[in-house]
């Protein structure tokens, strides 16, 4: 999926990973904000931010990263609530190969891994929660996003076919890219829904915000 669901639902992770650290270097945390009766913690943003920085090699600033933390407690709650079944290890599995190959080598992984501060618990902690809350927005909205034939022929002749001329290459048969066409889209259309729903649901929430201005 997009963003929402790439770059982390962590929170739940996030949480079990920096009350760890928190502890072990005597670290007083502090409220980063109040969502309805619970809290995200300065230390959720800064395990966030570390993902982040092991994913991209940069992060967001601090409120950017809070809202996606807001964001990402909707979406859990809701999951939570709705009994949404957990991944199975070998599905977390799969994912952690996926997100190992997206790197250049191993030595680009590890290297990554150590200076975001984060161990292979760590990680495997983060793609669980991610594939949990994905896996969620993928069920509850995808039923609803229909994608016509023309969709997925006007996406081929204008960003497909640019795009492989662009970079020198012949451009795929439409049918053999018809599958992937329709899955990019009909992720597009998650993403919309997602977003859409979680403006919505932000609205009914009492949320407090106790950031600093200025905050990285």
């Amino acid at each position: 999926m997009g963003d929402l669901a790439i770059r982390g639902i962590l929170l739940a992770a996030a949480m079990a990973i920096t009350s760890g650290c928190l502890a072990a270097q005597g670290v007083v945390d502090r409220i980063a904000a109040r969502v309805e009766n619970e809290v995200i913690l300065l230390s959720d943003i800064r395990a966030l931010s570390r993902y982040q920085q092991f994913l991209d090699g940069k992060s967001e600033d601090d409120a950017q990263i809070l809202d996606r933390l807001i964001d990402q407690w909707i979406v859990r709650t809701e999951a939570d609530a709705s009994h949404f079944p957990h991944s199975s290890e070998a599905d977390i599995d799969r994912s952690l190969s996926r997100l190992r190959s997206s790197f250049a080598s191993e030595q680009d992984y590890e290297s990554r891994m150590r200076r975001a501060g984060l161990n292979e618990q760590d990680i495997r902690a983060m793609v669980s929660a991610q594939l949990y809350l994905s896996n969620y927005l993928d069920s509850r909205f995808r039923p609803a996003v229909q994608i016509a034939p023309k969709d997925v022929e006007d996406f081929y002749q204008t960003a497909v076919v640019p795009r492989a001329k662009a970079r020198g290459q012949e451009p795929p048969a439409l049918d053999a890219a018809r599958d992937s066409i329709q899955e990019a889209l009909i992720q597009n259309g998650i993403n919309q829904q997602a977003e859409q729903w979680l403006k919505e649901s932000r609205l009914r929430l009492h949320i407090e915000k106790f950031l600093e201005e200025g905050a990285k």
